[in-house]
């Protein structure tokens, strides 16, 4: 499969070009700064590109099967993510090019409680609103309408650098926690989550979530 990772030296993007070039995918890691170190893995054929620019998707798409974005704005940059996801609608436009999506979690629901986890001070405290509030509107901004078929993919409450497990548990609308309560997947996995969504696409127009 030949796939195009916008956002590919960043921490999820980065291990996103690892996981899918441990299967044998041809992968295309695009950035905005070349000199930015450490750049994507090796063995990735690096392009330089801007996701929120609909001509730069549309070229560095061009021949692909797929587009995974894992680009996170900086911080005070959080509304960046609306206009970007925009672009990246734009570039796929009657491609025929999947766009596979890493958000967020603000707006899945608390089990049991029906609101959203935007709207919960212990999931999302003031200092994540604003990225949880961009990553809602990113959502919506995906479901407002588009011929591109696009994957959304919410992470549990803490995605943080980790071990590589291969297991996770699939979800839709509703944050996943364990039994003790714990809403938590490492990078590792998330990105096999990607990949094996990648290889076999379950969730079409659709977002899903994961935790273990």
């Amino acid at each position: 499969m030949r796939i195009t990772v916008f956002g590919a030296a960043g921490n999820v993007g980065s291990r996103v070009v690892t996981e899918a070039l441990s299967r044998g995918h041809e992968v295309t890691a695009v950035v905005r700064n070349p000199d930015r170190r450490p750049g994507p893995p090796a063995g990735a054929e690096v392009r330089v590109g801007d996701a929120s620019n609909a001509a730069d998707v549309a070229a560095l798409s061009a021949g692909q099967d797929l587009v995974i974005s894992a680009t996170r704005p900086a911080p005070g940059q959080e509304a960046d993510l609306v206009p970007v996801t925009h672009a990246l609608l734009a570039g796929l436009a009657s491609t025929g090019v999947r766009l596979l999506l890493v958000g967020g979690a603000g707006s899945l629901t608390v089990p049991g409680g029906g609101r959203a986890v935007l709207d919960d001070p212990e999931l999302v405290p003031p200092a994540w609103r604003p990225i949880a509030e961009a990553c809602t509107a990113q959502l919506e901004a995906c479901r407002a309408g588009t011929d591109v078929d696009w994957t959304y993919l919410s992470p549990p409450a803490l995605l943080e650098p980790g071990e590589r497990t291969g297991r996770y548990r699939l979800g839709a609308d509703e944050l996943l926690v364990d039994g003790e309560g714990r809403s938590a997947v490492s990078m590792e996995d998330l990105a096999v989550a990607l990949l094996d969504e990648a290889e076999n696409p379950r969730h079409h127009r659709a977002r899903f979530t994961i935790a273990y």
